[in-house]
């Protein structure tokens, strides 16, 4: 799947993202993002275990958490980063929209995964569907992590249902995957 930027993706639960466009600096790509969250919405616990994510607070108020870190917030013009292997997690913290401008660098596959991760969420009431997580966090599990779904989930039941899943034909919807880095 080849997405042409910028793209816009946005899920059931209030995050909207928009990849903008790809800049080089010093031979190193950095996919600009601008991105909208509803109070009290944000991603799990996960981490990027090959690219930084940088975000800027345009508007309202974030909170961010790294694993067994405090609560921490930030406001407008204040910029919050995480580095690559860190584990974290953001959302809303104010009661208005959040707005962010930001990057992640290396870009990878960080819009591919999201889409398709954004796509399952609308189509399974809010979370992922199960095979859909299987399928994207194996395939991808040297770029991502998420740290909420257990390790024993992970390791045996998702075999079992990616086995099943693609007996069923349910792999042709990620035919145009780009291959993991």
């Amino acid at each position: 799947m080849n997405i042409t930027l910028p793209h816009t993706i946005e899920n059931i639960t209030g995050e909207k993202l928009t990849f903008l466009r790809i800049v080089i600096k010093d031979g190193v790509d950095y996919l600009e993002t601008e991105s909208e969250v509803q109070p009290n919405a944000g991603p799990p616990m996960h981490v990027h275990c090959k690219q930084d994510e940088s975000m800027t607070v345009l508007s309202g108020k974030i909170g961010y958490q790294e694993l067994k870190g405090e609560k921490k917030y930030a406001g407008p013009g204040e910029t919050v980063l995480f580095k690559v292997g860190v584990p974290h997690k953001f959302w809303n913290a104010g009661n208005e929209p959040l707005r962010m401008s930001g990057y992640v660098s290396p870009a990878n596959n960080f819009a591919y995964f999201l889409s398709q991760i954004y796509t399952s969420m609308n189509e399974n009431g809010g979370r992922p569907g199960i095979y859909d997580a299987a399928y994207l966090l194996g395939r991808y599990k040297t770029e991502f992590r998420m740290l909420e779904i257990p390790t024993v989930v992970q390791k045996l039941i998702f075999p079992v249902i990616l086995f099943f899943g693609n007996l069923r034909g349910k792999k042709k919807k990620f035919i145009d995957a780009p291959d993991p880095l």
